[in-house]
């Protein structure tokens, strides 16, 4: 028999720092216990009741963290995405400015010609 889908959006459930980190470390308890990495992470998730996928790229982020696997970090990608920011305001700004003084310009140059 299929399931019952549901109608509607899909939900998604916000975890929190503490819930993530409390995830990682079981996954990585348990890797340690076990030996092996393989199927610890489903696991972890099956006994939480949480996604697979987003255990699996909690513990990856936390292995780039911590400087066991290359990557970018999060506290890099933070800063990529406030720079990003910067960028549109600083360019949205000189946008305006452009704009001013063009419009200025044009208004000094109808008065100078009268």
């Amino acid at each position: 028999m299929p399931k019952e889908q549901t109608v509607g959006k899909p939900t998604t459930r916000r975890y929190s720092p503490e819930e993530k980190a409390a995830a990682v470390r079981m996954v990585r308890t348990l890797r340690a216990e076990l030996g092996t990495e393989h199927g610890t992470v489903h696991r972890v998730a099956t006994q939480l009741g949480y996604g697979v996928e987003s255990v699996r790229m909690w513990v990856k982020q936390a292995d780039i963290d911590d400087g066991h696997v290359a990557g970018v970090s999060t506290a890099e990608a933070q800063r990529v995405r406030e720079l990003e920011q910067e960028v549109r305001e600083l360019r949205r700004a000189n946008e305006i400015l452009k704009r001013a003084a063009s419009f200025f310009g044009a208004e000094l140059d109808r008065q100078h010609r009268k």
